[in-house]
C-alpha cells in the first residue's frame, strides 16, 4: 500500500501529473462557473425565484453542502494557480536549455498574463466572498425576507445593494473580462492536456473555450449593468 501511495505522489509530482491536476481544477471550476452564472440569473425572474435558490444553498445538507462546496472550491483555485506557476517556472528554464533566449521571452508573456490574470480572479474570489458571504463591512447578513410563510434570507436585497457601490460593480467587471480571457486559453488547453485534442480538432475546441468565455462574461456582467442602469442609473 505504501509503495502504492510512494507511486502516485511521485506521478502526482511530475510534469504529466501536475498538468493533469491543473487541467481537472480547471474542469471544476468551469463547471462551478456555469453553474454559479445560471443561479445568480435568477434574478431576473424576480426576488422569489433568487431567494428560493439562495435558501436551497444554505440549507442543503443541513446548511454543511455550501461550505463543503465553497471549501472544495477555494481548495481547486488554489492548487490550479500553484500548480500553473510551478509548470511555468519549469517550462521557462526547459525553453531557455533547448530554444534559446526569444522562445522563452515569448512564453513568458504568454504565461505571465495566465498567472497575473489568475492571481488577480483570486484576489476577486477573496473578495467576493468576503462581500457576499461573510458580509465584511456591510449589513447583508441581516436581509431577510418572507418566503412561503417562512423567514428566509433576502439574496435579492442584498445582491442589488452590493452591485448599487459603482467601484463594486466596476471592480466585478474588471474581473470578469480578466477571468473570460484566462477562460478563453485554459478551456482549450484543458482539453488538450487530458487527451481529448488533436491537431484536426484542436481548432473547435479554441472555439468552444471562445464561446463558453462569452458566455461567461456576457451572463454575468449582464447583472451589474442591469442592477445600475435600472435601479440607480435612472
Amino acid at each position: 500500500m505504501s509503495a502504492l501511495l510512494k507511486s502516485f505522489s511521485t506521478f502526482l509530482g511530475s510534469s504529466i501529473g501536475k498538468k493533469l491536476l491543473v487541467a481537472l481544477t480547471g474542469a471544476v471550476l468551469v463547471l462551478f462557473l456555469l453553474g454559479h452564472m445560471i443561479g445568480n440569473l435568477l434574478i431576473f425572474a424576480g426576488p422569489d425565484a433568487i431567494n428560493e435558490y439562495g435558501h436551497f444553498l444554505q440549507t442543503m445538507l443541513h446548511g454543511g453542502g455550501v461550505w463543503i462546496a465553497r471549501i472544495g472550491l477555494l481548495v481547486s483555485v488554489v492548487v490550479h494557480i500553484v500548480l500553473t506557476i510551478q509548470l511555468t517556472r519549469e517550462n521557462r528554464a526547459a525553453r531557455t536549455e533547448r530554444y534559446g533566449y526569444n522562445a522563452t521571452l515569448q512564453a513568458s508573456k504568454s504565461s505571465r498574463i495566465m498567472i497575473l490574470s489568475g492571481l488577480t480572479i483570486l484576489a476577486f474570489i477573496i473578495y467576493h466572498l468576503l462581500h457576499f458571504t461573510v458580509h465584511a463591512g456591510n449589513n447583508y447578513g441581516t436581509y431577510q425576507v418572507i418566503l412561503h410563510g417562512e423567514n428566509v434570507h433576502d439574496v435579492y436585497k442584498m445582491v442589488i445593494a452590493g452591485f448599487s457601490w459603482l467601484p463594486a460593480s466596476i471592480f466585478y467587471i474588471i474581473a470578469m473580462l480578466l477571468l473570460c480571457s484566462h477562460l478563453g486559453h485554459g478551456v482549450s488547453s484543458m482539453f488538450q492536456t487530458l487527451g481529448l485534442a488533436t491537431e484536426r480538432t484542436r481548432p473547435i475546441y479554441e472555439k468552444i473555450g471562445s464561446a463558453y468565455a462569452a458566455l461567461i462574461l456576457i451572463g454575468n456582467c449582464s447583472i451589474p449593468i442591469a442592477i445600475y442602469v435600472f435601479h440607480y442609473g435612472r
